[in-house]
C-alpha cells in the first residue's frame, strides 16, 4: 500500500515528537535535579523517651526511694525483669538536617534505695531550649514566664463585659406550653 501524503506527515510528525522529547531529556534531567533539590519533603522532628535536664540529676540524693527518683526523673523508658534494681532514662532527638542527639542516664538501686547514677552530662534546661528554636540567636533564650503586669493586662482582657439590663419591654417566657398533640 503506498504511503499517502497524510499519512507521511503523520510519520514525520511523529518521529520529529520523539526526537524532540528524547533530546530534551538531557535538559529535563539537569532542571529535574535542581526542582526536587529545592523541593523536599517535610520531616517531623522525632523525639522519643524522657529528656532530663542537669538540674534534675543535681536533684537526685543517694538513698533516695524509687518512688522519690520517679517524681524527679518521670516513669524510665526502660525497666527490665533481668535487672529490677536499674532503670534507664534514653532520650533521643531527630531534626532534619542535625546528626541525631540521644542521651543516656541509668540509676542503680540498691535495696530499695538510688545507689548512684551514671550515664551522659546532661544540658541544663536552658541550654536544651536554645537548641530547640532555630529563629533565636545561639544562646539566647526566650523569657518563659510573665510579669505581674502581663498577668493584670491578661486578666484585665479575659473579663467579660458588663451584662446589659433586661429590656423592660421583652415579654416574659410562658410557663406552660401548650400539648404537642390534640386531645380528644
Amino acid at each position: 500500500m503506498p504511503a499517502t501524503p497524510l499519512r507521511q506527515s503523520r510519520l514525520v510528525l511523529a518521529a520529529a515528537a520523539a526526537l524532540a522529547f528524547l533530546a530534551g531529556c538531557g535538559t529535563v534531567d539537569g532542571a529535574s535535579r535542581r526542582i526536587t533539590d529545592a523541593i523536599t519533603p517535610y520531616k517531623i522532628e522525632i523525639v522519643q523517651g524522657n529528656f532530663v535536664s542537669r538540674e534534675q540529676v543535681e536533684a537526685l540524693q543517694k538513698g533516695m526511694s524509687p518512688e522519690q527518683v520517679r517524681q524527679i526523673l518521670g516513669t524510665p523508658l526502660v525497666t527490665s525483669l533481668f535487672h529490677g534494681e536499674r532503670w534507664d532514662y534514653i532520650f533521643t532527638l531527630k531534626r532534619k538536617g542535625l546528626e541525631p542527639q540521644q542521651r543516656r542516664l541509668t540509676v542503680f538501686f540498691q535495696n530499695g534505695a538510688m545507689d548512684r547514677v551514671e550515664g551522659d552530662t546532661m544540658p541544663s534546661e536552658s541550654e536544651f531550649v536554645a537548641t530547640l528554636d532555630k529563629r533565636n540567636k545561639a544562646g539566647k533564650v526566650p523569657r518563659l514566664e510573665a510579669s505581674e503586669e502581663e498577668l493584670r493586662r491578661f486578666d484585665a482582657a479575659r473579663k467579660p463585659a458588663p451584662a446589659e439590663p433586661a429590656a423592660a419591654s421583652a415579654p416574659a417566657a410562658p410557663a406552660n406550653y401548650p400539648p404537642l398533640e390534640s386531645s380528644r
